[in-house]
């Protein structure tokens, strides 16, 4: 299985991109909006075409930082969002980020690394989250694939890999999905520890 920056890249040149909704997804939406502190450092890992980062930039929030391996898809969100500055607009690998953050957003990253890295995504995220810091957002319940992104999973196995690092202030079935993906998401709010 191949998810290096060339394949990655390749996806969105051949608009494979299957999970990308098209507009910011409706449980973080409703999140972002209860977010008072316009100040607070933000991170969204793998952010592909990033609606997140786009409407919380709308919003008020001008300490937003995304991360992803596709330069193609950096540059697809530039065009769409010219005012949105370069600098905070990373092009690499999540592990290598050396930058603290007081909130993370998980929104189709988790499900898109290799299943083995999993372990290492927990320590990487409370490594670098602030004290108190949150990691907020939405994975999968479901199986999905094994053999190609996005990789399912669920809650119990989750569960092993936040523990160590983070309260877990919220894990539960999501209410607010998108209707194909109702029943499959969970909803997370982890603190770190």
């Amino acid at each position: 299985m191949d998810l290096s920056q060339n394949a990655w890249n390749s996806r969105y040149i051949n608009n494979d991109i299957g999970w990308d909704l098209g507009k910011v997804s409706p449980p973080l939406k409703n999140y972002f909006d209860q977010l008072e502190d316009k100040k607070i450092k933000i991170l969204i890992p793998g952010a592909g075409n990033a609606y997140e980062a786009e409407y919380l930039f709308n919003l008020g929030f001008k300490n937003v930082f995304v991360i992803d391996l596709s330069k193609t898809a950096l540059n697809n969100f530039k065009k769409r969002v010219p005012d949105f500055p370069t600098s905070q607009l990373l092009h690499g690998n999540f592990f290598d980020i050396n930058i603290s953050f007081d909130l993370i957003i998980e929104q189709t990253f988790f499900c898109a690394i290799n299943p083995n890295l999993r372990q290492q995504y927990a320590i990487k995220m409370h490594q670098i989250l602030k004290t108190n810091g949150k990691l907020v957002g939405l994975l999968f319940n479901a199986p999905l694939y094994d053999n190609r992104p996005p990789f399912g999973g669920s809650k119990k196995e989750y569960v092993s890999y936040f523990k160590p690092y983070f309260e877990m202030k919220t894990f539960e079935n999501c209410y607010n999905s998108i209707k194909s993906r109702h029943g499959k998401e969970l909803f997370i709010q982890l603190i770190k520890k």
